[in-house]
């Protein structure tokens, strides 16, 4: 045995002073006379790494070319894509003849070379990528490795700017177990040819386009040695149309109708009902579409608070009209108004909303309790009453009236006029007011109309400054 392992290790030292295979000779130019060869001299060294020395790294080129976007996975922060994965490297000293062979390349299988155990950093999931048993290997020893992958990578995923955000995912290529000085990456195309590449074979046209692919070789550096990789970053740009449709749009239409709803008379419909409804239908319509809001537990979405900002909003509405409402209704039980208040709101704040304050009729009634005293005897109006009466009654007039008959219709007359002045009173305190339910009532409308203004206000402003934050995210 110890002779055996002597001669295989001055095999193996005649083979790196000589090359690590020589240059194949063929009988004929047939499949079977190059296998044959290549059964012989290479097959046989599968477990070594092609290199004349050891201490020669092996330069393996790699490019990728991004077929599908699967999905982005926000809650496991995971990107799920298909790639075509290209390796190459040289076999140093392999070689043979096209027109002695009949061929510059053939296919070999997989397992009887070496093959780099090139792998993605960022996988997370088992591979369940095709099975390609084959590999290109030319007469020049270049072996040519095409293969798809399909993967799970991790990928940070900043969903702030949500349905608008841009996702910058990262993709690390390299040896799992060979250090820098075994294997060393080598770029092969350019992002620009490989970004173009991608663009006119990409399959999928869901919810996420590819927009930018940049690639950098980069080093990482361990205690026990430093590795050599490869980094591709994948910039891609959600399609925002199904959001914005679906959450956008229908958001905006009921915070419309809740600010148009400011326009209905608080002292003649029942607009807190109305508000009330907005609310629970704007709840019902969050709670359908929640599952189309990415969850996530490192950042919120801008979009969220979006939404709790128009709920917040449809609540303060409602408690403003609450508030109307209750001095509209409940105005003729308040004291008097404290002069500040009326200076500040009917006289400022009023001119500010442009409500002018309605003028009051000066007609006023005043009634004269004469009850207590006796009228004179000798009246004209008591006459004329008395005469009146009775030519009412068809009876002929006396030459001279007699005070004793004429006392009863005067008494009568008294307490007529009594009745239809109190009439009067109640009737004018109906259709005028009193003066304090008719102030507390413009402060209730002079309130209104100013916070309807502030509402219109802070609704713009809030959604402007929404606007900027994604343009300017964006950008």
């Amino acid at each position: 045995m110890t002779d055996v392992k002597r001669a295989e290790l001055i095999f193996i030292c005649l083979m790196l002073l000589n090359g690590f295979v020589a240059t194949l000779n063929c009988t004929s130019p047939t499949p079977e006379s190059l296998f044959s060869s290549l059964e012989k001299n290479l097959f046989p060294k599968k477990l070594l790494r092609p290199v004349k020395s050891f201490s020669s790294p092996t330069n393996i080129t790699i490019g990728i070319t991004v077929v599908g976007i699967l999905g982005v996975d926000e809650k496991s922060q995971s990107l799920t894509t298909v790639l075509w994965q290209v390796l190459e490297w040289d076999i140093e000293g392999l070689s043979w003849d096209e027109e002695e062979c009949g061929t510059k390349r053939v296919s070999v299988p997989r397992e009887k070379l070496w093959v780099p155990d090139i792998h993605i950093s960022e996988f997370m999931d088992e591979d369940k990528s095709p099975n390609t048993p084959y590999v290109y290997l030319l007469n020049t020893g270049h072996v040519y490795d095409d293969k798809p992958v399909r993967m799970v990578s991790s990928c940070r995923l900043v969903i702030y700017n949500f349905p608008f955000d841009i996702q910058n995912c990262t993709l690390t290529f390299g040896s799992y177990l060979h250090f820098a000085t075994d294997i060393r990456m080598i770029q092969g195309p350019t992002s620009e040819e490989i970004l173009q590449e991608s663009q006119d074979v990409l399959v999928t046209n869901g919810e996420w386009e590819l927009i930018g692919i940049s690639v950098a070789p980069s080093t990482l550096s361990l205690d026990v040695g430093s590795y050599s990789e490869i980094r591709y970053h994948i910039i891609l740009r959600r399609r925002p149309v199904l959001y914005v449709v679906n959450l956008l749009i229908p958001s905006c239409f009921l915070i419309t109708v809740d600010l148009f709803s400011f326009l209905l008379p608080p002292h003649s419909v029942d607009r807190s009902s109305f508000k009330m409804t907005l609310i629970l239908g704007y709840t019902v319509f969050l709670l359908i579409m929640n599952d189309l809001l990415p969850v996530t537990g490192d950042t919120t979405p801008f979009i969220n608070v979006f939404f709790s900002i128009s709920l917040a909003l449809m609540v303060a509405s409602l408690l403003e009209t609450v508030f109307i409402t209750n001095i509209q209704y409940s105005s003729s039980r308040y004291s008097a108004m404290p002069h500040w208040l009326n200076v500040l709101v009917l006289r400022y704040l009023a001119v500010v909303v442009c409500l002018p304050r309605t003028k009051k009729s000066n007609r006023k009634t005043f009634f004269h309790d004469s009850s207590n005293r006796e009228p004179p005897q000798n009246s004209g109006i008591t006459n004329i009453s008395a005469f009146h009466l009775q030519s009412v009654s068809g009876d002929t007039p006396p030459a001279k009236p007699n005070p004793t008959l004429s006392m009863p219709a005067l008494d009568e007359l008294r307490k007529l006029s009594r009745d239809l002045l109190a009439i009067r009173l109640q009737m004018d305190k109906h259709f005028q007011g009193s003066k304090t339910s008719e102030d507390w009532q413009m402060v209730g409308l002079v309130i209104d109309r100013f916070l309807f203004g502030l509402y219109i206000v802070f609704l713009g402003v809030s959604f402007i400054t929404i606007i900027c934050i994604w343009t300017l995210s964006n950008s």
